[in-house]
This record gives C-alpha cells, structure tokens and sequence, in this order.
C-alpha cells in the first residue's frame, strides 16, 4: 500500500471535515493497488438539491483516471465514483500484466 495524497475541493457548498475526512478515507483504499505515490484530487460540488456532484481524479506517474458521479446525497456519490474509479484501476492493473506475461513468453 502507497502513500495516497488526497486535496479535497468544494464547489458551491460550505466545506465540512465529516465530507472531508470520509472523501479521503475511500480515496486511501485506492493505494493500495499501487506501489507508487499517488496524487487523488476529489472535487465536491453542489448543484442544486438533486444535484450532488463528486469527482475523482487520480495521477501517478504514468496513469491519469478520471471519474464523476451525480446524485441528490453527496455521500452516495463518493461512494459510486470510488466505486468507478477502482474499477478502471483494476483493469489497467489487469491489462498491464497480460501485457507483461505476453512479453515474457
């Protein structure tokens, strides 16, 4: 498990360390696919009351993943794009190492 620097933004809503603390929180479970410092950048940001928007957006050093989910509860939200985001990093892990068996056989 990696070092996992998480900046968390909030857009139109009043920051609050419970938000926060939990975006970091899922944001941390990501580094442990990675044996490279990670930079995540989780933007919070509110719309209108059905509209709750959270963002993701991870970098290492050769890697960019980006992941945004839209629901009425902002909680719910980082769930679902930490959710999207570990996914697309399970496949990349995934895919580099069949290409990594193909190269050695």
């Amino acid at each position: 498990m990696t070092d996992v620097k998480v900046t968390v933004t909030f857009r139109h809503t009043q920051p609050t360390d419970a938000l926060k603390s939990y975006a970091e929180e899922k944001a941390h479970k990501i580094g442990k696919y990675f044996d490279r410092p990670l930079e995540a950048h989780v933007v919070l940001s509110v719309d209108s009351r059905e509209r709750q928007v959270a963002e993701v957006t991870l970098q290492t050093r050769r890697l960019t993943i980006h992941g945004r989910e839209e629901t009425s509860d902002l909680y719910a939200a980082i769930d679902l794009v930490m959710d999207k985001v570990e996914q697309q990093v399970r496949k990349y892990k995934t895919k580099t190492r069949l290409q990594r068996r193909r190269v050695k056989g």
